[in-house]
């Protein structure tokens, strides 16, 4: 079995009293695009930034192709490039020079940088803004650039730290071909995003919570879990329905999906049975029922409310140790 990409065991990060990054354990697997989710504020920014040797883990062991995160961070740093959550770019410098620039910092031989830039231009469509200062680029365009950047020395490992956050849908799509081309070349792809769309085009993904990593797994797997859980109900008027349906004993969460209603609750078979025998709510017109598939909104929002314990530490840490 190859080397894993990233090994992490307990990392934790401490900001005085508060927690940011609570015990997280996990492999990620070489060649892989892994998606880190989690809403604003769970620890994904900090751990990736503790991934890339920009903050010192308060405890815990982190590995990057064997690398100590922290202790080898400037060995680790020719092996994987990073675009960080907000453009850091030289905005005073052109398109082609920031190329240059980061080629420079990367070291890449003089005679190798130019044919990397000419590559990268044309791969990203960045040909035609080659001479236009980066501040002047749009949103879509300043992420494409950051992303060319973090690939000039060619690394084994990218991070992406929500790099379709604030995109149109064409620029969204467009970036995750870029990231489909990489993985099939064999670079490993860590992604935070916070868009469960994007979390079905992961090989493997986590959720994080408070700093606390619930779940990991394929997309598959973790839909899987929640087979046969979820109940949408066809309720009239179906806005009136939500906040009733949200008092309810052992229902965790209620989502308005195209007009229905879906339910995550604790027994929701039982819960149908009893509103099928006695309907109580006169106001509100029973339309129907149907058992849904799950998605990965679903997924998160079951682990999020606490319909699912947090995974253990997974055995695949005892094998690669």
């Amino acid at each position: 079995m190859s080397e894993p990409a990233i090994w992490l065991n307990g990392l934790v990060k401490r900001f005085h009293s508060a927690t940011a990054v609570d015990g997280i354990s996990m492999i990620v697997r070489s060649g892989e695009i892994f998606g880190f989710l989690g809403a604003n504020g769970a620890g994904k920014t900090t751990t990736i930034r503790m991934l890339c040797g920009l903050t010192r883990p308060t405890a815990g062991t982190g590995l990057i192709h064997g690398l100590d995160i922290w202790r080898d961070r400037f060995r680790a740093r020719s092996t994987y490039g990073y675009v960080p959550q907000h453009f850091s770019l030289y905005s005073d410098l052109t398109v082609y020079e920031n190329l240059r620039f980061f080629g420079g910092a990367y070291r890449v031989r003089k005679g190798k940088l130019r044919h990397r830039i000419d590559r990268l231009l044309s791969e990203f469509d960045l040909s035609p803004q080659k001479d236009i200062l980066a501040g002047s680029l749009s949103g879509g365009f300043k992420q494409l650039l950051s992303i060319a950047c973090a690939l000039i020395h060619r690394p084994s490992l990218v991070f992406l730290d929500e790099p379709t956050a604030g995109l149109d849908p064409v620029h969204r799509q467009y970036i995750w071909d870029l990231l489909y081309e990489l993985s099939e070349e064999g670079t490993t792809i860590f992604v935070t995003t916070h868009y469960m769309d994007e979390a079905e085009r992961c090989t493997d993904v986590g959720f994080i919570q408070g700093g606390r990593l619930l779940a990991k797994g394929s997309p598959m797997d973790l839909k899987n879990r929640l087979r046969g859980k979820l109940l949408e109900v066809h309720v009239e008027p179906v806005m009136e329905a939500i906040p009733v349906l949200r008092a309810v004993p052992d229902v965790y969460g209620v989502e308005l999906r195209s007009g229905r209603l879906r339910l995550q609750a604790r027994d929701p078979e039982m819960l149908l049975k009893g509103w099928e025998k006695h309907w109580p709510y006169p106001h509100l017109c029973w339309m129907g029922h149907e058992w849904v598939d799950p998605d990965m909104e679903d997924v998160f929002m079951a682990y999020s409310l606490g319909t699912y314990e947090a995974d253990s530490v997974p055995e695949e840490l005892e094998t690669a140790s």
